[in-house]
């Protein structure tokens, strides 16, 4: 009859379009799609790697349960209050939708009459028109008409013809909204009751069940409402014998308790951590297998019940944050940050940082910025990256062909203007046309590579670069993982400028752990991840984009920069990041008047960057401003903590109270020793210029594949004097025209 019923009030309608009784029969059994197959709008969980919950994604706040994983006093409650006769009647209430239309038609106030499967047609259509962004769509789902009613009577007799009624109401049950961003039964009865729908009582299904009505009058905000609603309910369940006047009476003087309400997770401010939060969501919304664009991803996100698994154990995280916070507090005047990357594999392991809260008080020091990653991820400006640019000479060096027994007379002020040193290009060449004095900010002298990296000499650095070529230090950046914090193309930018060395160029602390990771791992570059896993609701595992680990450099080149930073551990300035039992490598960072300080360390198994810098937000101007913007000596208003500028004092023992519990989880692996090419170098022969002159030597060296330039060296000889041309011992292409500058002071010439 109710088919009958549809089926005539369509027909003047079908009559006018000349369509037959059959193809009228047929339309009753055609549903639209999203009836066929529901959208399955559910909230997506992030976990740590202990299983533990960082946060959840939703549009619709809803866990999707089977009918058998909720209680039978919450099914009862439910129909009996919206549909009592659901398991006696078709898809439609023929007395229900009579009243409803008589009611109508006569012009009193528009009811409603829907059965329980025509209330789930109406909510999946509002439901499926929001998840596709169609507003109209929604409008014409939620309209009170006629019409509408008609076809919510039609795609139910579709559905009926279809579903059981269990897997309707189940759906049903699913799908309905139960006020305060809580949809479907199993959210709504952990949201209000800290429970499952499995474990729901005669009050809190009732309370429930009655919400669907109006639920905008939620146990939250409106109790009183709330609590008259479920009496409502719970009377009519007496009155249809589903419960003892006894029950009733217990339920109805149960009153609601505020103190189980569940907080909304949805998204990162009040996650645990909510900058690992943050940067996972914003790694999701570059995955292909998620969607073709970051709205679809975000999208699928928020609606598609995905279960992911992050990389990040709050073991170590919480490390992490001890050590940072140890030392600097959220409300001091400078930035701070700790990371932690597994070599060889990508994974981030940790990401502290000293404001650790998510917000915008920023008298509390909390922020929005993730101050470890680039901008595009959610981070700030980047940071001068310091003497710790100077590995990546090492590495050029190595793999060039000089050896770390290699010496320079680093003194203690250079003038380099004059010097010339290679480009990128086959027989390119730059020189350095303006003044450029160097200092040493530490010991001077005649060194080698370990004592000159021990002690950070930059009058060492700076010849052993312009000896490989700025290009080649850069080029091995790159490749190492070491990211221009404002998308600067390193090696373009670089290659005719021999400042590369001093770390000018501003980082992210995420991109030099990865970049001394690649040391560690031997020269295998894997790209940060933090995603592990990604499961949909029906098991089935997305695709996650992991490490792309690729040999970069030569695993004996990258054996020998190992050997070359142990020494700066285990003699030099990174003393204090020492962890008994454990082979450490390391390489301090200080900028220029301790704007930064940074200590990159590692092992074998585990990478990680430390640094402290100065929080150039304009609210601490003056507080700078009155330290000439120094680090050094520095007590820090909030923590009270005293800094030295020193990279290894500070960002060293910073990085020890950091990373030494998690380092003592892992076994105490060796670096690889070092091979005797690295070691002793490729020794050349160089073409002889003996009794040439500059012009001649010159041409002859260079002919040979060589480059030139000029220095000028004490000599008893007079002032300007040509005292030959000297190449390098080792494969560097580079060969000295000295020039006497006189004696030494206190020397006298021959007579």
């Amino acid at each position: 009859m109710a088919g009958l019923l549809v089926a005539g009030l369509s027909v003047p309608f079908a009559a006018l379009a000349g369509v037959s009784g059959s193809a009228i029969t047929h339309s009753l059994e055609v549903l639209p799609i999203e009836l066929e197959t529901p959208p399955q709008s559910t909230r997506s969980t992030v976990r740590l790697a202990n299983g533990e919950v960082l946060a959840e994604f939703y549009e619709e706040n809803r866990i999707l349960v089977s009918l058998d994983q909720i209680a039978p006093i919450m099914r009862q409650a439910q129909i009996d209050i919206e549909d009592d006769r659901f398991y006696s009647h078709g898809a439609i209430d023929l007395k229900g939708t009579l009243r409803a239309f008589i009611s109508n038609l006569g012009g009193g106030e528009t009811q409603g009459g829907s059965t329980i499967t025509q209330q789930y047609v109406k909510l999946v259509q509002v439901e499926a028109a929001v998840a596709r962004g169609d507003n109209a769509g929604v409008a014409l789902a939620q309209e009170e008409s006629i019409t509408r009613k008609i076809r919510e009577m039609r795609f139910a007799i579709a559905i009926e013809q279809k579903l059981p009624k269990d897997e309707i109401l189940e759906r049903y049950l699913n799908i309905a909204y139960y006020g305060d961003h809580v949809y479907g039964v199993e959210a709504a009865a952990n949201h209000y009751f800290n429970t499952t729908a499995a474990n729901l009582t005669l009050p809190q299904a009732a309370m429930l069940a009655g919400l669907v009505q109006n639920p905008n009058r939620d146990p939250i905000s409106h109790p009183e409402e709330a609590l008259e609603r479920r009496d409502v309910v719970i009377s009519r369940m007496l009155q249809l014998g589903h419960i003892t006047a006894e029950e009733a009476a217990e339920a109805k003087a149960t009153p609601f308790s505020p103190v189980e309400v569940q907080p909304s997770r949805n998204g990162c401010v009040y996650s645990r951590y909510p900058f690992i939060c943050q940067y996972v969501l914003n790694s999701l919304l570059t995955f292909d297998s998620l969607g073709p664009t970051p709205e679809a991803r975000e999208n699928a996100i928020k609606r598609g019940g995905y279960e992911i698994v992050v990389t990040i154990d709050p073991v170590n995280q919480d490390a992490a944050q001890q050590g940072v916070s140890a030392m600097i507090a959220p409300n001091d005047p400078v930035i701070s940050t700790v990371v932690m990357v597994k070599p060889g594999t990508g994974q981030i392991l940790a990401m502290a940082q000293n404001r650790p809260v998510m917000g915008d008080d920023m008298e509390a020091g909390e922020t929005y910025y993730n101050y470890a990653v680039e901008q595009a991820m959610g981070g700030a400006e980047g940071y001068q990256a310091g003497s710790t640019f100077k590995a990546f000479v090492i590495a050029a060096a190595l793999d060039k062909g000089i050896p770390p027994k290699k010496e320079y007379d680093a003194q203690f002020r250079i003038e380099y203007r004059g010097r010339t040193f290679p480009g990128c290009e086959s027989g390119e060449t730059f020189s350095i046309i303006d003044s450029w004095p160097v200092k040493n900010a530490s010991p001077s002298g005649v060194m080698n590579m370990y004592a000159a990296a021990g002690a950070s000499v930059n009058n060492y650095f700076v010849p052993l670069e312009l000896a490989v070529g700025p290009c080649a230090a850069a080029r091995m950046a790159v490749a190492a993982g070491a990211k221009s914090s404002t998308g600067t193309d390193l090696v373009e930018w670089y290659k005719d400028k021999p400042s590369f060395t001093l770390g000018v160029e501003t980082v992210t602390p995420l991109s030099m752990a990865v970049a001394y990771a690649t040391f560690a791992a031997r020269g295998l570059h894997c790209d940060p991840f933090i995603v592990a896993q990604i499961n949909d609701p029906e098991g089935n595992q997305l695709e996650v984009p992991g490490g792309n680990c690729q040999q970069v450099m030569r695993p004996e080149v990258a054996d020998g920069v190992n050997d070359v930073l142990s020494y700066v551990v285990t003699n030099g300035s990174g003393g204090r990041a020492r962890v008994p039992g454990y082979s450490i490598a390391g390489k301090t960072g200080t900028t220029d008047r301790a704007g930064a300080v940074w200590f990159m360390g590692y092992t074998p198994e585990l990478a990680a960057s430390a640094m402290i810098a100065i929080d150039r937000n304009p609210r601490w101007s003056e507080f700078w401003d009155g330290r000439n913007n120094n680090m050094s000596s520095t007590v820090l208003p909030g923590s009270g903590t005293k800094l030295s500028g020193s990279s290894g004092t500070d960002t060293g023992q910073m990085w020890h109270d950091s990373v030494e519990s998690t380092l003592r989880t892992m076994p105490q692996t060796r670096f690889t020793p070092i091979t005797a090419e690295i070691r002793n170098g490729k020794p050349i022969n160089p073409p002889s210029t003996d009794g040439l002159t500059p012009e001649a030597a010159k041409a002859k060296v260079e002919a040979a594949g060589f480059t030139t330039t000029q220095r000028e060296v004490f000599d008893l000889a007079p002032p300007g004097t040509y005292l030959g041309t000297r190449c390098e011992r080792y494969v560097t292409g580079l060969c000295y025209q000295d020039y006497s500058k006189g004696p030494r002071p206190g020397e006298e010439p021959p007579i």
